[in-house]
Order: C-alpha cells, then sequence, then structure tokens
C-alpha cells in the first residue's frame, strides 16, 4: 500500500485539540525556563492491528526539531500486543509534549479501526473485504477510519479521501437512490452502462423493486458480459441477506449461463455474520462491511516520560528508564 503524508489540520498544530493540562504545563514550563530532553513511551492498553503511525509521523515531522530528535515505532499494520510500547519519542519536551493528546488519539482510533477490519478480513476466509463504513462516522474521520480499514486488510474502500490516502480505486456500485429515482432496476443499471467509464466495474444493486434473484436474472440478461456483478443488501426488515438467498442467486445464474457474475453481499456486516456466510460455504465474491468497522472502538494509548536528559524517571505504578522492545524500528 503506498501512502501520501496526512494532512494535519490547523485546530490540531496549534493545540487547540490538546488537553487543556497540556496547555496549562506548556505554559508553566516556558515561564520557567524548563525544556530537557525527554523519551516519552506510547504504551496499547489491548491487542491488536497497530495502525495510526503514519499520520503521527506526519505531524511529528512538522512539530520536532530536525536535529536532536528520535522517533522509533512499531510497523504500520503489525500486530501489537496489550501491554506493549508501541511509539518512543526522544526530542526536547516543549517541541511535542503539547501533542500528546493528538498522537494518542491517532493511535488509539486507527488502531481500534484496523483491528476491527482485521476481524472481518479473518471471517471471511480469502473472499475479499471493503471498507464501506464512511457514512457511520464524522466526515473529518472518513479518511483516517478508511485508510486503517485497509491497513487491516481490506483491499479497498468507498471514500475519496480514503482511496487517495491508501493509492487504491475507491470502491462502489450504486445507490437504492439512483434506482429508485430513474424507477427500474434494468433501466438503471443501462443508464449507468451508458455514463460511466469502461473501467468503472458495472455491479448491480439488485433488491430495491423485485425479488433479488429476479432483479439478478433481469440485469445479466440486459448487460451480458459487460455485467461483473450483483450486489445484495437486503434489508433487516425483510430478513437481510442470507447464505441461502446467494446460493439461490448464484444457481440461477449459473443455470442461465452467466457463470463470470460476482455475487456482492453487504448490509449489517459483522465477523460472525460473514462467518455463518463461510461455513455454509456461500459463493459470496466480495464483502462490503460499514458500521462493524466504522463504530469501532478505539484502543487506548498512554504516554509516559521514561527519561529526563537521559535520567530513567517514571510515576508510580510504571518502571523507570526506556522499555526495551527490538521490534521498534526508527522513523524519524
Amino acid at each position: 500500500m503506498t501512502t501520501r503524508d496526512f494532512e494535519i489540520p490547523r485546530s490540531v498544530l496549534v493545540g487547540d485539540t490538546a488537553d487543556n493540562e497540556l496547555v496549562r504545563a506548556q505554559t508553566i514550563l516556558r515561564n520557567e525556563g524548563i525544556n530537557p530532553e525527554v523519551a516519552m513511551e506510547f504504551t496499547v492498553g489491548g491487542g491488536g492491528i497497530f495502525c495510526g503511525i503514519a499520520e503521527a509521523r506526519s505531524l511529528l515531522s512538522r512539530i520536532l526539531p530536525e536535529t536532536g530528535r528520535e522517533v522509533w515505532a512499531l510497523e504500520e499494520g503489525s500486530s501489537v500486543s496489550n501491554g506493549e510500547v508501541a511509539l518512543r519519542i526522544r526530542a526536547p519536551y516543549a517541541s511535542f509534549g503539547l501533542y500528546e493528546t493528538a498522537v494518542c488519539g491517532m493511535l488509539a482510533s486507527s488502531t481500534g479501526w484496523a483491528t476491527a477490519a482485521r476481524e472481518c478480513v479473518d471471517a471471511a476466509q480469502g473472499v475479499p473485504v471493503i471498507s464501506y463504513g464512511a457514512r457511520h462516522v464524522h466526515p473529518a474521520v472518513v479518511g483516517v477510519m478508511d485508510y486503517s480499514a485497509v491497513v487491516g486488510k481490506c483491499v479497498a474502500n468507498s471514500s475519496l479521501i480514503g482511496a487517495r490516502l491508501t493509492g487504491l480505486t475507491p470502491s462502489g456500485t450504486m445507490p437504492h437512490a439512483l434506482v429508485l429515482l430513474i424507477g427500474d432496476t434494468v433501466r438503471t443499471v443501462l443508464a449507468f452502462d451508458r455514463h460511466m467509464p469502461p473501467e468503472v466495474p458495472r455491479v448491480a444493486l439488485v433488491d430495491t423493486f423485485k425479488d433479488e434473484a429476479e432483479d439478478a436474472m433481469a440485469v445479466a440478461k440486459a448487460l451480458r458480459e459487460r455485467l461483473r456483478g450483483i450486489r445484495l443488501d437486503t434489508p433487516h426488515q425483510r430478513g437481510g441477506v442470507t447464505p441461502a438467498l446467494v446460493h439461490e442467486v448464484r444457481q440461477r445464474l449459473d443455470q442461465a449461463g452467466y457463470n463470470h457474475v460476482d455475487i456482492y453481499v453487504s448490509g449489517g456486516m459483522t465477523p460472525e455474520r460473514i462467518h455463518e456466510f463461510a461455513e455454509a460455504d456461500a459463493p459470496v465474491s466480495v464483502f462490503a462491511v460499514g458500521f462493524y468497522i466504522s463504530s469501532a472502538q478505539p484502543i487506548a494509548f498512554t504516554a509516559d516520560i521514561k527519561e529526563i536528559e537521559g535520567r530513567p524517571v517514571a510515576k508510580r505504578g510504571r518502571i523507570p528508564g526506556v522499555t526495551v522492545n527490538p521490534r521498534l524500528a526508527r522513523i524519524l
């Protein structure tokens, strides 16, 4: 996965997102003329898939002095264990102390999203999973959420900003709104085929007006070899998408000679539901997961000063001195 530097909002850079106690500490230390070199460690409070260090590095590269700084971290996307030191910063305290809140938050949220994505990917047992959760989070964090899902091994994401961060092509089929406004599934698919560039896969949504198998057959007859797939997104009010439904649609398509048409499944997917499809050998080509990834609980990170001017220190309950972790690699 290729990435570019994350854009750091002005609110973060000026300290508006920092805990107020850190702002007060900065004022006091500046007025007292205290600014030693410190080593601060960021420790994870749960196991999962480590994520957020690329964004944190973009921030740290802007705020830390170019000389006299060292930043060590785990690799983006690596497994992390509860209690493991995932990031160490060594620099003058005044250069980064204010940003402790931001760094913890970047790591906590991104690690939570990446971990949830990996749970879905593992449950899918080799079937590709796409992140479809942009509509379930604040727009300010859509890109980071989708980036984190790809770090967690989703093959793509639905938002344009997430795709730019990952270097991937954004995924997507068509919304129910388009089908409702045109008024017929087949007419919608034909319009899609007329107006979308040829490199865009023709994937039809087939649960808006009619029986899913009936609609799938109708769009297959209309587009024939141009149809890449159909998406099943049956709402829970009608029982949702089930392995039995996928089997039925697959058999009807195959009997009519449309073996090339893939089946995409979306709508309330969780690791447990995905596992049910896998256990039933349901012929799903792609799972699209939204709320489960986007609503993932953050995995907490804590930050502690462990050295001041090379002298081991720590608050009560912590071990003074830097923690040995051979998995850390220098990133700045």
